[in-house]
């Protein structure tokens, strides 16, 4: 492996730490028809995010 693609490798580790450090929202919505008739729709956000990123956004 040549010195670049080294200086490329990220862990999983690493990358959670980014993600918690900086905070994930991921939005996303579903929906249950039968018949082309919609019976349930549901809106899903969800937010990743260490607790202590939240408290310095949130107050």
């Amino acid at each position: 492996m040549n010195e670049l693609a080294r200086a490329k490798e990220v862990t999983l580790l690493e990358i959670l730490d980014r993600i918690l450090d900086k905070g994930v929202v991921i939005k996303g919505d579903i929906t249950i028809a039968v018949a082309d008739v919609d019976l349930i729709y549901l809106g899903l956000e969800l937010v990743l995010a260490s607790v202590d990123r939240l408290r310095e956004t949130h107050g």
